[in-house]
């Protein structure tokens, strides 16, 4: 990784014609859930191991820092910004004033499209209406809020800290603050669960008013405290029949509620509410993650941020790219990545991405009734229901 986090000549070629989007990663959390795996830290965990460099209240100066280095690095690169997405972590754990100037800096080095979509995440517990009503005027019209679940018996086994019935409320301060789009992050297949839970927790966030719902199926990672618990025989290890049968589930109550699916774990109730910045992810454009840990990727290089955030702020304060390393992608790895990436989406991939293993592999699945034949016939692979439970391995047949 250059120093100065140069890029060789050849990423920004044809940049015009994709868009650009930023990620803002805001590391620090109030506490650490048992499933979570993400970069952050809680301030006992940073405590002595940074000092002032790696604390949350001056950490929006030193994420500006970066979003000026992207501005040098990118050059002349005459793009506005289309989306922006600020995530954790929690985010809101800094003042809204904070999050306004990290995206002010944005603004201010690169221009915002007219119609940019601008998200925070947020936990439940981290804000309030005065809050939300700050982070509108300051430019943000998304806010993503982590239900999880309804039931408390299933958000204590997660460590959740917030209450039942908390997230609802956020989605409607955050329609009184004048959020347009709202998102609820749910969680299936949690130890204990039952199907009536998942389905209680449906209800509720249909019932609160979102236009966009993620669902996505629990994953113990080792090394968190929830990995642990089962090995220990607390808790029982997930299972990916019960799995397959909460995503036919949450499929069937969504979809009930007027809520399309657009990506494998993703309903919206319009077009409109579709999560602009994660398509930019699912189609391979260009996004720069400022952070500690954050990913980018520009025009088929992608690099990776120094994790610790005392070690973030220290690069930037002596002027260097906070860069850890990076790679070139090959051409057969960009195929390779958009055929497991577009095929997740409700538009699917163009069979013309497939190499002959695969084309003869996607024939399999369409007759195997995984794939969709109207436009399989047009020229894409789309996957069906039964398709979606099985993406995974429909991915890796037809890649080869």
């Amino acid at each position: 990784m250059p120093v100065d986090g140069a890029l060789p000549p050849h990423a920004l070629a044809g940049a015009g014609d994709r868009p650009l989007g930023f990620y803002l990663h805001v590391p620090y959390c109030a506490t650490r859930c048992g499933y979570c795996d993400f970069n952050t830290y809680t301030a006992s965990e940073l405590r002595g191991t940074g000092g002032v460099l790696a604390s949350r209240d001056n950490y929006a100066d030193t994420l500006v820092e970066e979003i000026r280095l992207a501005r040098k690095v990118l050059g002349g690169d005459p793009r506005p910004v289309t989306t922006v997405f600020v995530g954790g972590g929690t985010p809101t754990l800094l003042p809204a004033a904070d999050l306004a100037r990290m995206l002010g800096a944005v603004r201010e080095e690169f221009g915002l499209a007219e119609d940019a979509e601008i998200t925070t995440e947020a936990n439940p517990e981290s804000v309030d209406p005065a809050y939300l009503s700050e982070l509108r005027a300051g430019g943000f019209n998304r806010v993503s809020f982590g239900m999880q679940s309804a039931r408390q018996h299933v958000l204590k086994v997660l460590d959740r800290t917030h209450t039942p019935g908390r997230p609802e409320a956020c989605v409607a301060e955050a329609r009184a603050a004048g959020f347009e789009h709202v998102n609820l992050d749910l969680i299936y297949g949690t130890p204990g669960e039952s199907d009536d839970d998942w389905r209680a927790s449906l209800d509720a966030a249909i019932g609160a008013g979102p236009d966009h719902v993620s669902a996505y199926a629990l994953i113990v990672e080792e090394g968190t405290q929830l990995a642990r618990r089962i090995r220990r025989g607390e808790v029982p290890m997930t299972d990916d029949d019960v799995h397959a049968d909460r995503y036919l589930i949450a499929d069937e109550v969504l979809a009930s509620a007027g809520f399309d699916w657009y990506e494998v774990s993703n309903w919206a109730r319009s077009e409109a509410g579709r999560c602009v910045h994660n398509e930019l992810y699912w189609r391979g454009a260009d996004w720069w993650g400022a952070g500690p840990g954050a990913h980018s990727h520009v025009g088929g290089v992608r690099w990776w941020n120094v994790k610790h955030p005392g070690a973030y702020a220290a690069a930037l304060a002596e002027g260097r790219s906070p860069g850890a390393g990076r790679e070139v992608l090959p051409d057969e790895d960009r195929r390779v990545e958009r055929v497991l990436l577009e095929l997740r989406l409700r538009e699917g991939c163009p069979l013309d991405l497939l190499r002959p293993a695969g084309l003869a592999a996607s024939r399999r699945a369409l007759e195997d009734g995984l794939l969709e034949p109207g436009p399989y016939d047009a020229g894409r692979a789309v996957l069906t229901l039964r398709g979606r439970l099985l993406a995974d391995a429909v991915v890796r047949d037809l890649v080869d």
